[in-house]
Parts: structure tokens; C-alpha cells; sequence
């Protein structure tokens, strides 16, 4: 099966870009066709209309949601392109909707989606709230769990572009996890049912976007939903979409979302846990701190009367002016930053950096500058 192919085949040309939002999606969502039932389960603190949608009819029952964190999009993009797919009349398509039943949230925080921010409108992240759910959105999320009782859940996000995969100093384009149930960070039966779905869905994003896949931090915290589900005895995937190459929109990677998705029901839900599944979901390298968006190197910078080079980093940061998403690049670290890697990077050469009459660069300052009076930075980018 060529899983790229379909991603792309059955991608919704609707929803592009990281600022995606409810009346981005209620289109797509009307369009469904009628396998899919739409319901309205809730509203937001803003008074904002949260949808479930469900397809299928079979025993397996998995709930997902996506936008949890309303700036986090790329696994809504990849699950309407999966509802796509679904639509078709394909063997495989038919198989999963007659083997499961799919409950899927997919915008739970459309107040942040909106906003663009982590949060929801009451500055509440709504994955420190899943143990006490204070806010109406996890209530939501908590009432589906309850009444429709998943077999498994999967917990969709976004990660920065700032994590890459340990050892192979390479963006972490997608990254899973099982959850933790206890401090001890134990396994169980529940952890390694979740496992064994990693494992598939590793198998086929190598083909890809090999040593690109990630497992993320098991720290265990009762607030965030997906350990909370955990000790709930609901086997429950995180996944993370993370940076592909000069793809800052992520509607590439929006592909290996839908590719791991559909690798997801290749997996037995009925099997037999061995050994081998956690020491294969363990050779996963763990996500890793190690990149920036940019990094100068070998950069003349004077500092009180003094020579000296350095290396400095850039990261962009995303906001929303007139309704369209912007990435401002700004100086972050300012260091050898040998054990770091940038999405970009430039070899200054021993050139003198100026920026506002300064020959040194500053925290926090917008990253336009030149290098030897000569070279133009703008908004972190090397102007031609």
C-alpha cells in the first residue's frame, strides 16, 4: 500500500495553513457525506459550538480529538483528510468502518482555535484539567468518554519545531507516546496495547520519513488527559505532528498525520502482548531538544570595545494580524550552541554583525540585521 499516495490523493484542499479554525472547519464538516453523523455535544466558554463526528459500526470503539490546544491544527488537517478516505468505497476504507467505531472530537477547544493561543478563552489548558475538568470543554471531553466507553483514545497535537529525534539530530516529524498511569512509569496491559498501535504506525512512517519519529517525554501528570484516560484503563496514543523541512505550514506533514492514522487500522486490536513490542516501541528515539529555526555561525560581534565571534539562534513565533497567521522571527540564544541544529542555517564568516546601530545581537530583538554592512537579514531570513 502506498500510504503517501492516498495522503495525498485524499487531502482536503479546504483547510491549508496552521490557523484553522471553527468556521474553517464547518464547511468541510457540512460537506461529509451521510455515513458520517454530526452532532453538536457542547459549546465552548465563549459560546462556541463543539461537534463530534462519528463513522462506523463496528465492536472496536476508539475516540479521538484533536485541537485540544487550539494553535495546534496539523492533526485536524490530517483527520478531515482521513475522514476523505473513509468516504471512499475502498475494501480498506469499508473493512475499518464494519471493524470500528470511531468517535472523533475535531476541534474540543474552538475558543483557542480561534484565539490562536494554547489555551482556552479562560487561559486554562485544558490538558492540565483532565483530573478536576473545571472547564466546559473537558466536561465535554469527559461526558463522550464516559458515555461512549473507547477501547482506546487518540489524543492528537502538534509539537514544536524545536524537537528533533536523539542521536539522529533529525526534526521529530512525528513523535507517539503511551502514556504513563503511575509515577514509577510502570507498564501494563493498558500502556502496551497503546504500544503495539506505535509500533505499526512506526513501521510505516520509516518508509518516509526514516529516523524522523519520535517518542515523547512519559512523565506522568494525573492533569493531562492522556494519562488520566490511562489510569482509566483506556490504552490511549499521544500523537505529536512536528517540523518537516521548509515546511512551516505543516501541510506536509498533515500527510504522515493521515499515514499514521490509516497504518493505525492495520494493527490486531485483539492481540497477544509480548516482550518484543515494548522493546521495539523503547528503540523509538526520544524526542530531544536540539533545534532552532535558525543559527548564525562565526559571527563578529563588538562588545565593549571587544572582538569576539559567536554563534546565536533565531525561532519564530506564530501570531494572527488581520486574520492571517504570521511567523516573526526573533533572537533567542546567544551561545556555542554546539549541541544544537537549525531548520536554517549560515556560515557568517567572521562578518560583523550591526543591527540598530549595534554591533552586537540582543535577546529578544526582531531578527533583521547585516552582516558586514553588506548582507540583509530579514526576519531571520538571508535576503538575496
Amino acid at each position: 500500500m502506498d500510504y503517501l499516495q492516498l495522503a495525498t490523493q485524499y487531502l482536503e484542499p479546504k483547510l491549508k495553513g496552521k490557523y484553522i479554525h471553527l468556521e474553517t472547519i464547518l464547511p468541510v464538516l457540512k460537506s461529509l457525506n451521510p455515513y458520517f453523523e454530526i452532532t453538536e455535544i457542547g459549546k465552548s466558554v465563549q459560546e462556541r459550538v463543539i461537534h463530534q463526528v462519528k463513522i462506523g459500526t463496528g465492536k472496536t470503539k476508539i475516540l479521538m480529538w484533536s485541537q485540544m490546544h487550539g494553535n495546534e491544527s496539523t492533526t485536524t488537517k490530517g483527520l478531515f483528510d482521513f475522514f476523505n478516505f473513509l468516504q471512499s468505497d475502498s475494501e480498506i476504507a469499508n473493512r475499518i468502518k464494519s471493524e470500528y467505531t470511531l468517535l472523533c472530537i475535531p476541534m474540543l477547544n474552538p475558543d483557542g482555535a480561534f484565539l490562536y493561543t494554547r489555551e482556552n478563552a479562560n487561559k486554562v489548558d485544558l490538558n492540565r484539567d483532565a483530573f478536576n475538568a473545571t472547564q466546559p470543554e473537558m466536561q465535554v471531553l469527559h461526558s463522550v468518554y464516559k458515555s461512549f466507553q473507547p477501547d482506546y483514545c487518540y489524543n492528537l497535537h502538534d509539537q514544536r519545531t524545536i524537537f528533533g529525534t536523539e542521536g539522529f539530530n533529525l526534526p521529530a516529524t512525528i513523535s507517539f507516546l503511551s502514556p504513563a498511569y503511575n509515577e514509577e512509569r510502570e507498564y501494563n496491559d493498558v500502556r502496551l496495547k497503546a504500544i503495539h498501535i506505535i509500533n505499526k504506525m512506526n513501521i510505516a512512517l520509516q518508509l518516509y520519513i526514516p529516523n524522523q519519529i519520535g517518542r515523547f517525554d512519559d512523565g506522568y501528570n494525573i492533569n493531562c488527559t492522556g494519562d488520566y484516560f490511562t489510569t482509566q484503563n483506556t490504552p490511549t496514543i499521544l500523537f505529536e505532528a512536528g517540523h518537516y523541512e521548509d515546511d512551516y505550514d505543516r501541510d506536509v506533514v498533515r500527510k504522515y498525520v493521515f499515514i499514521s492514522l490509516l497504518s493505525s487500522f492495520d494493527a490486531s486490536y485483539e492481540n497477544v502482548i509480548v516482550n518484543k513490542e515494548l522493546n521495539n516501541y523503547l528503540k523509538i528515539p526520544q524526542n530531544n531538544k536540539c533545534f532552532y529555526d535558525f543559527i548564525y555561525k562565526n559571527v563578529k560581534i563588538i562588545d565593549n570595545s571587544e572582538e569576539k565571534i559567536i554563534n546565536f539562534a533565531a525561532q519564530y513565533t506564530e501570531v494572527v494580524q488581520n486574520g492571517q497567521l504570521k511567523f516573526v522571527a526573533s533572537i533567542v540564544k546567544i551561545d556555542d550552541l554546539q549541541d544544537f541544529k537549525g531548520h536554517l542555517e549560515y556560515d557568517c564568516a567572521n562578518g560583523l554583525f550591526e543591527s540598530k546601530g549595534r554591533y552586537f545581537p540582543k535577546l529578544e530583538d526582531k531578527a533583521d540585521f547585516f552582516i558586514n554592512n553588506l548582507t540583509e537579514f530579514n526576519n531571520g531570513v538571508k535576503i538575496i
